[in-house]
């Protein structure tokens, strides 16, 4: 059994007496440490998936399974706890509290499962440890990417859900960020979702979804996936 099977999925939204059909019935199947990118323009519906997955927003109609549980029809206090202990969020602006050093950001989480990781081990694995007395404004929008990263993975979480993670950050900064996700998802076994609009890293995916209008379009499978760091765009 796949470890995340949708089955039929729907996200509508109402707007007056108007409805939008932003997730139009689709089917997928993700199986246990897969690296996914799910590909598309602007509106095509990947980020409404992303935060179905996260249990972040409601599910129309359909089934969305995560390791043996649907989500669709979870208890809000369910919804919390599968949040709390199974997924791990990077988004594209790093929402980290000004008022917190980089360790203290991180270990926020910690307490939230006994299987945590250590926040300054996760810190140095992410080649940020020097900076872990740092408050965000004095580092660079990389490195506070990183510390985003780490408190994303501090709980141990099984899943791991990227939205437009580098999308404020330069080429190089870019590569790097991409490098360390990649690096998460082979070295911890974390079953990996990265939404984005950026063809390029296609090849870095074990499975690529792209979406257009709520709907799938295309699933392609990578069977020698490529290292990010020797890609170019």
């Amino acid at each position: 059994m796949p470890f995340i099977e949708i089955r039929s999925l729907l996200k509508e939204y109402e707007s007056g007496n108007v409805v939008y059909r932003a997730v139009d019935r689709i089917d997928l199947a993700i199986n246990e440490g897969e690296f996914v990118i799910l590909l598309g323009d602007s509106g095509a519906g990947k980020s409404t998936v992303l935060n179905m997955l996260g249990g972040l927003d409601t599910i129309t109609d359909g089934d969305l399974i995560v390791d043996g549980e649907n989500l669709n029809g979870m208890s809000e206090r369910r919804l919390i706890k599968y949040r709390r202990s199974s997924v791990g969020f990077v988004f594209q602006f790093y929402n980290l509290i000004s008022s917190l050093t980089a360790l203290e950001n991180v270990r926020i989480v910690e307490r939230m499962t006994d299987e945590a990781f250590d926040g300054a081990e996760l810190l140095e694995y992410l080649g940020i440890g020097h900076r872990k007395r740092n408050f965000p404004s004095q580092m660079s929008g990389g490195e506070q990417q990183r510390v985003a990263i780490a408190r994303a993975i501090c709980k141990n979480p099984k899943l791991l859900l990227c939205d437009e993670p580098t999308g404020a950050l330069d080429y190089l900064n870019s590569k790097n960020i991409l490098s360390l996700i990649q690096r998460i998802n082979r070295e911890l076994h974390k079953t990996t979702v990265i939404v984005t609009h950026n063809n390029a890293i296609e090849p870095m995916a074990d499975k690529v979804i792209r979406m257009r209008s709520g709907k799938i379009i295309d699933v392609r499978v990578n069977e020698n996936p490529a290292d990010i760091l020797a890609l170019e765009w």
